[in-house]
């Protein structure tokens, strides 16, 4: 992923209200590891069920506010990740919503996708060890991630 700046994030939001875009939380942007970023996800420290996705499409950041779901899924079974495609504990993945940009997301129009609960895909797929996950596995899944992300942005991003 190419770096972002303050400046490049908040004006990337495609279905922020104004309200949000005054409180949006940067995260520390000097610690982030580009190289390993498919996308950047971060959660709202002060409003515990909103979350941020940034990903670059057609050489410019689109970023989206997510919300989560109030309840978790069924602890004790198996869940999977839409973005990631990782398999793990049903609490680990929540299902997040996302107003549509423009005036059809003002009337509630929403899209909603299963997605690691921490948006900390980019990590999960570089998590197995090297034997396990070899460098040409972790560039697959990474495309495939970026992929997924930048349509479930654009979905977002569609005005009707």
């Amino acid at each position: 992923m190419k770096p972002l700046t303050e400046a490049d994030i908040r004006s990337s939001f495609v279905n922020a209200t104004p309200e949000e875009l005054d409180q949006l939380p940067i995260p520390g942007l000097h610690e982030m590891l580009w190289d390993e970023r498919e996308f950047l996800g971060w959660r709202d420290p002060q409003a515990a069920r909103r979350g941020y996705i940034v990903s670059w499409i057609d050489d410019r950041p689109v970023g989206i506010v997510v919300r989560s779901a109030g309840g978790s899924l069924r602890p004790g079974i198996a869940a999977m990740c839409s973005f990631c495609h990782s398999p793990q504990p049903a609490t680990q993945v929540r299902l997040f919503s996302a107003a549509r940009a423009g005036e059809s997301g003002r009337n509630g129009n929403t899209i909603g996708s299963y997605i690691c609960e921490d948006l900390g895909c980019s990590m999960l797929i570089r998590t197995a060890p090297p034997h396990l996950n070899p460098p040409a596995t972790i560039a697959m899944r990474g495309e495939a991630l970026s992929g997924r992300v930048r349509n479930f942005t654009q979905d977002v991003a569609k005005t009707a």
